[in-house]
């Protein structure tokens, strides 16, 4: 039995009261929170397990990030500035195309890392088309939480050598499906990736939806209605917006997540709602490749699931929440009203509206009794936060003031993967070395100028 009891200064457990806990604890027993309650109601000389006591530090959930490509993490800095289609025409379609197992394991293991140390325990995660068992494996052997799927293109104008027949993706995406989901004692699920429509046939959306029923808590995941571009080239092909599309050969539901939806009209935002369908936000991407600015502050109002992820590396440049939650809120403001998007609601989206979102609000994104232990320790305590202890001087801290350096230590599910700063899953000049010489071998082998 592993057992222990944190002690921090406050813990903020992002519950439906939205408790603030001030003198209190947690204990955790087997990766469960089993307890919270006063310092006055332990006393730690009697404990009969690990007891941490960090006075100066604020407990949180760990954060969840619903679009991240861990297979691109190897690709930072080497398709900047360019346009999305061309992004993907010239550079990461040649780029994914060439991984070779090596080079797909220090990616991951380069984009679980910068995930740890900046907080994030769960991800929704779209794979790569092949080697995609050494993605779950590298997930499994972390301790991350999460889900992944083998990006699924059986169209390819952009890149035809970066296809497979329609068969052969769906005969491998059910091979993974059995051999992974439910996998790493529950904490990796699958999440069918068809890549978006203009790399997909209408029988591989359609049939790929209709396998995932078979796999107990598994997501369907895709991009949608990303650039205008993009949008123009689905209306030629269907004569139908994105959104619709998807909702003409039902793919569309609660365990449907699309990244991005940015441009979207009436009738497809009617749709997202009444079909429960959640969109995964991605604001620094979006304004890197110049896609634009999805209406996030209409899809609360309406009650469409909002979550937020950093997307790839290629095109953010990092998988830092805090970045990403800074900016979802601040592009909003001089478009709508400085008062939307504020500190609290964006904390929120980053914990449990993005556990609700992928089905685990029952399991993380909060700190409460029977939940996992899936948490993080930020040190507030800084010249940069603000100077007063009260509540929404907390989440303004988190939300606009707060960066990767603040986070001092992340457990996931009761086990520390990040103390005092420090990674204790991967070697940093390890994984500098490894990655450096994987990706001049990939880069020889995709021949790009």
């Amino acid at each position: 039995m592993n057992r222990k009891i944190i002690i921090p200064k406050q813990i903020i457990t992002f519950n439906s009261a939205m408790d603030i806990h001030r003198d209190s604890f947690i204990e955790i027993e087997d990766g469960i929170i089993i307890r919270i309650d006063v310092h006055n109601y332990i006393d730690i000389n009697d404990y009969d397990g690990e007891d941490f006591n960090f006075s100066n530090l604020t407990l949180m959930p760990g954060f969840v990030q619903t679009h991240i490509h861990l297979c691109q993490t190897l690709f930072r800095g080497l398709a900047d500035d360019m346009q999305l289609l061309d992004w993907l025409q010239k550079r990461i379609f040649p780029y994914e195309n060439n991984h070779n197992p090596e080079s797909l394991r220090i990616s991951a293991q380069l984009g679980i890392s910068e995930l740890f140390m900046s907080g994030t325990t769960t991800l929704l995660d779209m794979g790569t088309m092949n080697h995609q068992d050494v993605v779950f494996e590298e997930m499994i052997k972390s301790g991350i939480r999460g889900f992944s799927g083998k990006c699924m293109i059986d169209e390819n104008d952009l890149f035809p050598t970066f296809k497979e027949s329609t068969e052969a993706s769906l005969n491998s995406t059910i091979e993974l499906a059995n051999s992974f989901n439910n996998s790493g004692n529950g904490r990796i699920h699958y999440g069918f990736a068809p890549r978006f429509v203009l790399s997909c046939s209408e029988g591989l959306m359609k049939e790929t939806s209709n396998i995932m029923k078979d796999f107990e808590g598994s997501l369907y995941h895709t991009h949608s209605s990303e650039n205008k571009g993009e949008i123009e080239a689905v209306r030629s092909k269907y004569g139908k917006e994105n959104i619709e599309y998807f909702n003409s050969i039902n793919v569309l539901s609660d365990r449907t997540v699309l990244a991005h939806a940015i441009h979207t009209n009436d009738k497809e935002v009617e749709l997202l709602k009444t079909t429960g369908t959640r969109v995964a936000h991605c604001p620094s991407s979006n304004l890197k490749l110049g896609s634009g600015i999805a209406e996030i502050p209409r899809y609360i109002d309406e009650g469409i699931s909002v979550s937020i992820g950093a997307d790839g590396a290629p095109c953010n440049n990092n998988l830092n929440m805090f970045t990403e939650m800074r900016l979802a809120s601040l592009i909003q403001k001089p478009i709508h009203d400085p008062v939307v998007m504020d500190a609290k609601q964006m904390v929120r989206l980053v914990t449990i509206e993005g556990a609700k979102a992928l089905h685990l609000s029952h399991e993380i994104g909060s700190i409460e009794v029977g939940k996992k232990a899936d948490l993080q320790l930020l040190n507030l305590e800084k010249a940069n936060h603000s100077m007063l202890d009260g509540d929404d001087n907390l989440y303004s801290s988190i939300a606009y003031a707060a960066d990767k350096s603040d986070v001092h230590s992340v457990m996931v599910e009761g086990k520390w993967v990040v103390r005092n700063g420090s990674n204790l899953i991967y070697d940093e000049s390890e994984m500098l070395i490894n990655g450096k010489a994987e990706l001049n071998k990939l880069l020889s082998r995709a021949k790009i100028d």
